[in-house]
Parts: C-alpha cells; structure tokens; sequence
C-alpha cells in the first residue's frame, strides 16, 4: 500500500522590499504616542501609570517614584516580525529600575551604546536601498527587524531612566528618543518615496535628522541639575530674542520691517478711501499710534524684567542647587518654561494694530507666571537667604510695569 507523503509546509510569502520598508515607516510612528506617553493601539502605554507631568510637560511638584510608565509587549504585532515561538517575549519598558538599583554610569552607557546602534543600522539600511538592484525579500526583513530591534533597545534604555532621577532629565532623554524614532521614520520614508536609482545626496541630507539625533545622545545633561541648567538657558535665549525683535522693531518705528512697502506705496497712489474698501490695510494697521508707543514702553520694561528673572533664577540654581533635590528642581523648571510662551503672547499683541486690552490681559498673564516662578524659587532650596535675596526687587519691577500698563489702558476698561 502506497504511503501518503507528509504535506509539504507552506512557504510563508514575503512582501516586496518596498512595502515591506513602507510598512516599517508606519509601525515606526505607530511607536512615537507610546514614548509620548499617550495611549496607542497596541497599549504601549498603561493608563494611570507614570507622572503626567513627565509625559505631558505640566503640572508641579513631584520628581519622585518608581520607573517609567507602564508598557505592554509590541513586537507580535509587527508585520514584519520573524514567525515561529519565542522563548521570552520581547517587550518595551518593562525594566522597572528603582531608584536603588539604578545606576546612572550603565545607564547612560547603554542609552550611548543604543544611538550608535541605531545610527549604524540607518548607515546600512540607507546604503543597501540607495543602489539597485534593491535586496530582495528576505534580505529586507532582516533590515527591518534589525532597525526595528534597535529602535526597542533606545526606548527600552529610556523607560528605565526612574523618575525620581528627576521629570526634567527624563523629558530630555525622552525627547532625544523621540528624535531619533521619528528621524528613522522619516529615513525611512524617503528611501520608499524616492527611487534608489535617483536618489541623491540632497535626499539623504535633507533627512539626516536620525544621524544628528543619535550624536546628540552623549551631549544630554547627565543628571537632573545639569538637564534644569539646560532648561533654563534655552528659556533665557528664548526671551533673550524676543526682547531683541521687539526693540529692534521700536527703534526703526517700522513694526513689520518695510515688508509692506509695495501696499503702502499702492495706498499713496490710489488713496486710502479708496483701498480700505479693497481690503488694503491702513496706516493705523500697519504703524503704531501715539498712545500705542506709550504703551509699548511698560510692556517692553517687562519684558526685560522677564529675562532678569529668568537669569537671576538660573544663576541661583547654578550657584545653590543640589542634585539630590529633583522635585524642588522640577517644580522651577516647570513654572519658568511657562515665561517664554507669555512673553511671545505679549509680544504679538504689541503689533499694530494694536488691541490695549489684549495687551492689558497678555501682561497680566505674564506678570502672574512671573511672580509664582518669583515664589516657588524663594521658598525653595536655592534661595538660602530668601529675606535678602534680588527677588522682592524683582517682583517690584515686575509690579511697577503692570500698574503702568493699567494706567495707560484704563480707557479700555471703561469703554
């Protein structure tokens, strides 16, 4: 009697190269709301875990806990993955370092060691797809699964970074991870968009952003002092060039810099009756009033006022911080990166035309983030002396130009 032969097991069908690369550049960004901290399909990240200070950027006091946020497993998902058993599943975050069991020299070794990972895989991946003939199937999937195994390593060293080393170390770890899957996606994608035989330097240039993420990883503050200085000092620039733009429109009496010369050189031509009814502006959209100049005068004292603080609060924190003091670091760092966006708010409603209360309100808003990041420095450790320090100075400046702009606006209020 004739055997029956054994079925022949079916030979799993690989996608092209393309789509297979098309594909990574999705399951990529599918993995960015996971580092956010934001909910994903795949439930990378479980609700009522972490700090929502350290995911979303808000909120204060608090720098201790345990590890990172919650995560649950994600390579099965992965269309790419290698079919067959696993012994241990593969997963994301799922070290939960205490406090005493971290150590920062293995971690930051680790974090350096996995952006040279991943720097080295989009090396190889950029060169294997930038000449034809592309690899074939099965050679993609190995590219795949290799940068995609290296992205989990980075965001698996970052969920191990515990919180209580401080919310603003771990938001620049966390950013820097960000950069790096986001720039491997948008590698990625180019290297799908653009055929390998027209594929230029220019391409790849212009999407370089995984290589300059990964060679920023060694430059990140190594300890949460060190991150809050960071802070600060962009904080300061960033008020820094806005007062900049602000006098330098105030002493050329030219607010938009003559960039509507060619409108207003229409306006003398045709007349302005004539061109307000054609949606042309006028004078006063485009130059400030007498009473708008007098007004610019306190909010432009205030604005310096904000920079003194800034500065004043990052030389106390240079000077007095300590390390061990992550929460009350924090908390400073939290309240003074809510200056920056109040002075920018000031700052354009300054630009004719020029709405007084709108001014009046963007001032008040800025002047009470002032005063709270004035109080939270006094009342923490870097202000030893808080009964003879510059900070009641401080905040009687600050209170000397908002009850200038008052004066100057109080028309508004009773209109």
């Amino acid at each position: 009697m004739a055997s029956t032969a054994a079925p022949t097991a079916a030979v799993p069908t690989l996608d092209p190269p393309l789509e297979q690369i098309r594909r990574l550049a999705v399951e990529l960004r599918l993995l960015l709301p996971g580092v956010r901290g934001e909910l994903t399909p795949w439930g990378l990240v479980t609700a009522g875990t972490g700090s929502a200070r350290d995911e979303a950027g808000g909120g204060a006091g608090g720098g201790g806990g345990g590890g990172g946020a919650g995560v649950a497993p994600l390579t099965c998902a992965l269309p790419f993955a290698t079919p067959g058993p696993r012994t241990t599943p593969a997963t994301v975050g799922e070290a939960r370092e205490t406090t005493k069991e971290f150590n920062a020299e293995t971690f930051w070794r680790r974090l350096n060691r996995a952006a040279e990972n991943v720097s080295r895989e989009a090396t190889t991946l950029t060169e294997v797809f930038s000449r034809v003939p592309l690899p074939s199937p099965q050679e993609t999937q190995r590219f795949c699964e290799q940068i995609h195994t290296a992205i989990k390593e980075i965001i698996t060293v970052y969920y191990s970074l515990p919180k209580d080393q401080g919310i603003t170390l771990r938001k620049l770890v966390r950013n820097a991870t960000l950069d790096i899957v986001d720039g491997m996606a948008q590698l990625v994608d180019v290297l799908f968009i653009t055929p390998a035989q027209s594929l230029e330097n220019s391409d790849l240039i212009s999407y370089n952003s995984v290589w300059t993420a990964c060679q920023q990883v060694p430059r990140i503050p190594k300890d949460n002092k060190a991150a809050a200085l960071s802070m600060l000092t962009k904080n300061v620039d960033f008020v820094k060039d806005a007062h900049e733009e602000m006098e330098q429109a105030v002493e050329e009496c030219d607010p938009y810099c003559g960039l509507l010369n060619d409108t207003e050189d229409n306006s003398d031509n045709n007349g302005d009756e004539e061109n307000d009814g054609l949606g042309y502006p006028n004078n006063r959209d485009l130059y400030w009033s007498e009473e708008d100049q007098e007004l610019i005068i306190p909010c432009l004292a205030l604005v310096r006022a904000s920079k003194a603080c800034l500065k004043k609060i990052r030389i106390s924190v240079a000077e007095n911080g300590k390390k061990d003091q992550v929460a009350q670091l924090d908390d400073i760092v939290d309240i003074s990166d809510e200056i920056s966006p109040s002075v920018d708010d000031l700052a354009l409603s300054i630009y004719p035309p020029m709405c007084h209360l709108t001014v009046r309100i963007n001032s008040a808003k800025l002047v009470s983030v002032l005063k709270k990041a004035l109080e939270i420095t006094k009342a923490s450790h870097v202000t030893p002396q808080p009964e003879d320090s510059w900070i009641p100075l401080l905040i009687n400046a600050v209170d000397h130009c908002m009850n200038r702009i008052k004066e100057l606006t109080q028309n508004e209020l009773e209109l």
